[in-house]
């Protein structure tokens, strides 16, 4: 059957795959999810939280799948112990997914009217669509969800307008906030929110999430273990690696670091494959591969108690983030960027 698009585009939607807000299918958290099902059913639930974990592994879809748990069962006396998936006959779920049920507010980086794609960040004017949001009665009493995705993009006075929000919250509204870095919040937001860590989904419920969204992993098993191996336990980035050259850009950047000697030649192939008007998510792929490597090095400069090794790939893996940000925001030129970036890797890596 072919998959209709019913959600407004995002900043990273992909091709073929349903976004979170259109998502029946959830993979993985089992956990989290009884344990809000629980807490809703026992009048417990916190007016707000924080799903924190990894990219692209179902923070947002499950933030969905709590919405029309919610609006399900407006008595949380009669709510069933099991978080209740979204039914995708019902009139409901497409109002949630077109983003015009006026129980839930969807609030991600807006469309950008000049350039015609998306800005950068999650504006202020964004988060001032919460309190028109919430002056509106409830037509039945049932909960009011407002889903901010992902909150690490607030700018500043986005994150303050939303504070204020969070400080005197009406009754019968949840806060949902989506979160890749929870280092990345005011520390006043996480003071007020409930946080819930979702861990990366394991081998059998990325193959699942990656036939679900009908993008198969390959069939032969070394391929299909080193895809899983390289995803991280993210379905997104499973998508990416098979649909997108993720697993080509991947190992040419691996090649290019850990050979030990600078090619200039193969930087500059990688950096024209990725760095191209058209290839925004090779890109982006090859940003994240940069950041795995970073992090996973320090990681294990950590357990081998190469403390000093391992703050300074942390030092270098916060530079690299910040100058994908710089890049993103100002429109810098994306090929230079690829080539300083795979400079700063080799000399980290080589510490």
């Amino acid at each position: 059957m072919m998959f209709e698009r019913l959600a407004p585009e995002q900043h990273d939607t992909l091709e073929g795959v349903p976004e979170p807000a259109e998502n029946p299918h959830l993979f993985g958290h089992e956990q989290a999810k009884a344990m809000l099902a629980g807490a809703y059913r026992a009048g417990k639930l916190p007016h707000a939280l924080i799903l924190a974990g990894p990219v692209g592994i179902g923070k947002g879809t499950l933030a969905f799948h709590l919405a029309h748990h919610l609006l399900r069962y407006p008595d949380h006396r009669t709510a069933p112990e099991t978080l209740a998936g979204p039914d995708p006959l019902s009139a409901v779920f497409r109002q949630v997914a077109t983003g015009a049920h006026p129980g839930v507010l969807h609030l991600t980086r807006p469309q950008n009217d000049k350039t015609k794609g998306f800005k950068t960040v999650v504006t202020v004017d964004e988060i001032r669509k919460v309190s028109r949001f919430l002056s509106m009665t409830s037509h039945d009493g049932s909960y009011r969800v407002v889903i901010v995705d992902p909150a690490d993009d607030m700018n500043v006075n986005a994150a303050n307008a939303l504070l204020k929000n969070l400080e005197e919250p009406p009754a019968r509204t949840l806060f949902v906030l989506i979160v890749h870095a929870p280092g990345s919040l005011l520390p006043t937001i996480r003071s007020r929110c409930q946080t819930i860590r979702l861990t990366p989904l394991d081998r059998q419920e990325i193959l699942a999430a990656l036939d679900s969204a009908g993008q198969p992993a390959p069939e032969e098993p070394d391929a299909r273990s080193a895809l899983v191996e390289r995803a991280g336990g993210s379905a997104r980035a499973a998508i990416l690696l098979t649909q997108y050259g993720g697993l080509e850009i991947a190992d040419a950047l691996d090649k290019i670091v850990f050979s030990g000697r600078t090619d200039i030649a193969a930087t500059h192939k990688l950096a024209d494959a990725v760095a191209g008007r058209d290839s925004a998510i090779q890109f982006e792929i090859f940003n994240r591969r940069v950041l795995d490597l970073l992090s996973d090095t320090a990681t294990e400069a950590a357990r081998n108690s190469e403390l000093s090794r391992a703050k300074a790939l942390s030092d270098a893996w916060h530079d690299a983030q910040n100058a994908i940000s710089e890049t993103e925001t100002y429109n810098l030129d994306r090929k230079q960027h690829v080539l300083t970036m795979v400079d700063r890797l080799n000399a980290a890596m080589r510490m």
